[in-house]
């Protein structure tokens, strides 16, 4: 597959049919939902839009990543959760109709931290003679690709609510295929950078995946939320919209190696995921388990 085609026609088309399944899913009491978990979306919002760039910028020092890995990890970062998390929450008995608020919230308020996060990091990480700031142009791009679909689904969903039932799964299923498609197809396309750099970036994206949970699903529980809350908190933080952020990287900022991060925090996160589902569940019995899920 040559590149050409993957960034100017798969991968938008991807992101798109994320996004409208994300869409199909949402109503606008979703929006509204946060005036009745005030502090949980409070305290989610903080811990990703704040506590997670900190985090992850001083893991990309600590580690010592080279400019281009840097930038991509923070861009990782400034990601909003992705649809994703709110399988894994209901698979792990977590608050899912919280899931949904925190993603929609976070979905569009990404879309105007992402740009700060990105400009500051690129200043920050890049040489003088390599910092290209973020247009508004390619801002606006993003914004159409993720936007617009979105809006789509709410409207299907608005106009024919049975038809949008019947279709969520569907698109649900062609999303997360989609999401492995695209993993699967800047790895191969990328395979040699991959490889060059996975010893490098391994280690740090482990960490900054680990400590996402941790934070999303420890700092609610200090602060007395539910521990179904915390579940959902900790998928919504720790699983991060890898597709938007390899469209970004590739699409926008035109880099490869600032692909690498989403790409393997894209493999990656299933599997910490599963366990960290694995993990907050031990001890909890089956009866536990069914009524939390009801």
């Amino acid at each position: 597959m040559q590149q050409s085609v993957l960034v100017s026609v798969f991968l938008p088309v991807a992101l798109g049919i994320i996004m409208l399944g994300l869409g199909l899913s949402l109503v606008l009491d979703d929006f509204k939902r946060i005036v009745k978990y005030p502090k949980a979306v409070g305290i989610a919002l903080i811990c990703q839009m704040i506590l997670l760039p900190i985090i992850c910028f001083f893991i990309a020092q600590g580690f010592g990543l080279q400019p281009a890995l840097a930038v991509g990890l923070m861009l990782l970062a400034a990601s909003p959760g992705g649809a994703t998390a709110n399988l894994y929450s209901h698979l792990s008995n977590g608050d899912v109709a919280l899931n949904i608020t925190l993603t929609a919230v976070n979905s569009i308020l990404a879309l105007f931290t992402l740009p700060i996060v990105i400009n500051l990091s690129l200043a920050y990480f890049m040489e003088s003679d390599q910092y290209i700031p973020m247009q508004f142009a390619k801002v606006a791009e993003v914004f159409v690709v993720v936007l617009t679909p979105v809006a789509i689904g709410m409207i299907i969903r608005h106009k024919a609510p049975s038809f949008a039932d019947k279709m969520n799964k569907p698109v649900k299923i062609l999303s997360a295929l989609f999401l492995i498609l695209i993993i699967a197809a800047v790895t191969i396309k990328e395979k040699q950078l991959i490889i060059d750099y996975a010893g490098s970036i391994g280690l740090p994206i482990l960490a900054f995946n680990i400590l996402s949970m941790a934070i999303g699903y420890f700092v609610p529980l200090l602060f007395s939320l539910k521990k179904k809350q915390a579940i959902a908190m900790g998928m919504e933080i720790g699983i991060h919209n890898g597709t938007l952020g390899i469209y970004i990287a590739l699409s926008v900022l035109g880099s490869s190696q600032m692909s690498i991060p989403s790409a393997l925090y894209g493999l990656l996160m299933f599997f910490t995921a599963a366990a960290f589902g694995f993990l907050v569940n031990i001890g909890k019995k089956p009866k536990d388990v069914e009524e939390a899920t009801v």
